[in-house]
C-alpha cells in the first residue's frame, strides 16, 4: 500500500510495469487530463512547474526537446504530458522516450503521443523529444503534474509553437454555394488569387463552424458578424501577425466604432495559419455561439470582412471601408455572396465637397485677401478683391457645413471612439462657422482697434487652412489605395501652395519696396501667379476627385 499516494491519474486501468492499458479508460483520461479517481479539485494557485522547449518554432519531422520542471526545489511523482493543437484539446505527434521511469502512452490513437511516470520516486525535472507530424500550425505542450495523493495543478503550459512553413490548404471557389458559404471580394474571385479577399464557413456534423480566411495584408484581416450593416456589437474573429511574424487567431467583439475588445479563444481549434509575400491565410474551428448584443444567433447575419494594418499582434484602424453583405446570411447554408470595398456615395460627396472647399474656393479667397487688394475696381459698393474674397470664403464655409452634416449622417450620430480625422473635423467646421460671424462685427477701417479685428482674421484663416490640410490628408489616407497615391498627391498639392506662397511673398514684399515703378505691373504680376497657382491646383483637385470617385 505504500505506492498507492504515488499513483498518478491512471493506476485505475494500468500497472506502473506493464504498457498495455484498457483502452476506454485510458482513453478519457487522455482527453480531459485529469485523475479519474481523484475527488479534490486542481489547485488554483500559479504552478511550482514550468514547460520548456528548445525551439519554439518546427518543421515537420523536427525534434523538438520538452522538458517538465519544478520550480524553486518542487518535486512531483507524477505527471501526463501532451502536445495538442491549440484550443485541439487532443493529443498530436510522437514522443521519444529518453528519460528513466518515463513512458509513452497511446492517446488519440497514437502510438507514444503522451509521456507519463512509471514509478512514484519524487522527481524534479523529466524530458523527452517531440517529434512534430506534418500539416500542424500551432503547437502547445501540456501537463497535469501530481505532488502528492491530494494536490495536483493542471493546464500546466508551455509557450507556443509555431510552425515555420505552415501549408493552409484554401477551398477552391467551386466548393463555393455547394458545400460552403462563401463571401468574397471582389464579388466571385478565387480564394487562391492573392488580390482575392476571402472567408467561407462550413457548418459541422458535431457542432460549430469550420472558418477560413485570406487576404493580402501587412496586419490582419478579420471577418465580424452582426445583426446589422453598421459596425458595432459584431462577434470577430481576427487573423493577425503578431510580433514574431506569425499568424495567431484571436476572437474579439466590438462595443462601438472603438478598437475590438479581445476575448478569450474558448472552443477554437486552430487549423492552420500562414504569412507567406503579404498574403494571410488561416483555418480554424470554433464551437463558441455567435451571438450579438441583442439576441443569440439563429445563424442569419450580415457578415463584414476587413483588412487593416496591426503592431505587435494588436490590430490597428482597418484602410478599407469593410466589405458587407447585402442582406443578412446564414452562414451555415450552402450559397456564394459578393462584396466590394467601394466607398459610400455620401461618404464621397463629402471628401468631394472638403477638397473644392479648401484646395480651391478656400484658397482662392486668402489669395484674394492677402495679395490682390491693389485692385480698387468697385463691385456691387465694394472693391472687387472684397466681394470675391467674400463670395469665395462665404461658399467654403456652406461647403463645409453640408460635408460635416453628410458625415454626421453617415456615421448615424456622433461615436465616443471619433478617430483624429472626425475631432479636427469638427474644429475645422466651428472655426469655419465664426469666421464670417466675426467678420460681419468688424470695426470700421478708421477705428484705432481695427488693426486688432485684421490680426485675429488673418491667424484664425490660418489655422484653419493648416488644420484643414491635415484633415484632407487623413481622409485620405482612409480612401487610398495600398500604395497611398492620394495621400502623396495632397502633398505635391501642399507643396505646390506653399511655393505659389512664397512667391506671392516675395512679390509683395517687392511692392512694398517699391521696386516695381508700373503700378499695373504689379497687379498684372499678382494676377499672372494667381492663374498659374489656379491651374495647377485644379490639376491636383481633379486628380483627388477622381481617385475619391474610384475609391
Amino acid at each position: 500500500m505504500e505506492t498507492w499516494p504515488a499513483l498518478f491519474l491512471f493506476f485505475v486501468v494500468f500497472s506502473s510495469t506493464v504498457l498495455t492499458y484498457p483502452s476506454g479508460e485510458i482513453g478519457m483520461a487522455c482527453k480531459s487530463m485529469l485523475p479519474m479517481h481523484w475527488t479534490s479539485a486542481p489547485q488554483t494557485s500559479p504552478p511550482p512547474y514550468a514547460i520548456s522547449v528548445s525551439s519554439t518554432a518546427f518543421n515537420p519531422g523536427d525534434e523538438i526537446t520538452v522538458s517538465l520542471t519544478g520550480l524553486n526545489d518542487s518535486s512531483f511523482k507524477g505527471f501526463l504530458l501532451q502536445a495538442q493543437t491549440v484550443g485541439g484539446g487532443v493529443a498530436v505527434g510522437a514522443f521519444r522516450i529518453i528519460t528513466p521511469n518515463t513512458q509513452g502512452l497511446v492517446c488519440n490513437n497514437i502510438q507514444n503521443s503522451s509521456v507519463s511516470h512509471t514509478d512514484s520516486r519524487n522527481k524534479q525535472n523529466i524530458s523527452a523529444i517531440w517529434v512534430a507530424p506534418p500539416d500542424l500550425s500551432h503547437v502547445v505542450f501540456r501537463a497535469t503534474v501530481l505532488h502528492n495523493f491530494t494536490v495536483f495543478w493542471a493546464e500546466v503550459q508551455s509557450q507556443i509553437l509555431v510552425s515555420s512553413s505552415p501549408q493552409v490548404s484554401m477551398s477552391s471557389k467551386e466548393v463555393c454555394g455547394v458545400q460552403k458559404f462563401c463571401f468574397s471580394t471582389p464579388a466571385g474571385c478565387d480564394p487562391r488569387d492573392p488580390n482575392c479577399y476571402f472567408m467561407s464557413s462550413e457548418a459541422l456534423e458535431s457542432g460549430g463552424f469550420r472558418f477560413e480566411m485570406s487576404g493580402l495584408s501587412d496586419g490582419y484581416v478579420a471577418i465580424g458578424f452582426s445583426d446589422d450593416n453598421i459596425m458595432g456589437n459584431d462577434d470577430i474573429y481576427i487573423c493577425v501577425k503578431n510580433a514574431s511574424d506569425h499568424i495567431e487567431v484571436q476572437r474579439a467583439f466590438s462595443t462601438g466604432r472603438t478598437t475590438p475588445s479581445n476575448k478569450p479563444l474558448g472552443k477554437v481549434e486552430i487549423l492552420a495559419t500562414s504569412f507567406n509575400n503579404g498574403l494571410i491565410r488561416c483555418s480554424f474551428i470554433s464551437r463558441n455561439a455567435i451571438s450579438t448584443q441583442s439576441r443569440a444567433g439563429d445563424s442569419l447575419y450580415y457578415v463584414f470582412l476587413v483588412h487593416g494594418p496591426s503592431s505587435a499582434g494588436q490590430i490597428l484602424k482597418h484602410q478599407r471601408t469593410p466589405s458587407i453583405t447585402k442582406q443578412r446570411v446564414n452562414i451555415s447554408s450552402s450559397e456564394t455572396q459578393g462584396g466590394s470595398w467601394s466607398t459610400p456615395l455620401i461618404i464621397k460627396a463629402h471628401g468631394a465637397l472638403m477638397l473644392v472647399a479648401w484646395m480651391t474656393t478656400g484658397s482662392i479667397g486668402m489669395v484674394f485677401a492677402r495679395y490682390l487688394k491693389s485692385i480698387k475696381k468697385p463691385l456691387l459698393g465694394k472693391d472687387i478683391w472684397f466681394q470675391i474674397h467674400f463670395w469665395v470664403m462665404l461658399l467654403t464655409v456652406a461647403a463645409t457645413i453640408v460635408a460635416f452634416i453628410l458625415a454626421f449622417v453617415s456615421r448615424k450620430g456622433w461615436s465616443s471612439g471619433a478617430e483624429a480625422h472626425a475631432i479636427i473635423g469638427c474644429i475645422v467646421m466651428i472655426l469655419s462657422f465664426f469666421q464670417p460671424l466675426i467678420a460681419f462685427c468688424r470695426p470700421s477701417p478708421q477705428n484705432n482697434r481695427r488693426f486688432v479685428f485684421n490680426w485675429f482674421h488673418m491667424l484664425n484663416a490660418l489655422v484653419i487652412k493648416v488644420l484643414a490640410d491635415a484633415d484632407l490628408f487623413l481622409g485620405l489616407q482612409m480612401l487610398s489605395s495600398p500604395n497611398h497615391w492620394m495621400v502623396k498627391t495632397m502633398g505635391g498639392f501642399v507643396g505646390w501652395e506653399a511655393l505659389i506662397a512664397i512667391t506671392l511673398d516675395v512679390n509683395l514684399w517687392l511692392k512694398k519696396r517699391e521696386i516695381y515703378d508700373d503700378s499695373q505691373a504689379k497687379v498684372k504680376s499678382e494676377i499672372l501667379l494667381l492663374l498659374i497657382y489656379l491651374c495647377g491646383s485644379l490639376a491636383f483637385v481633379i486628380a483627388l476627385l477622381v481617385g475619391i470617385g474610384k475609391s
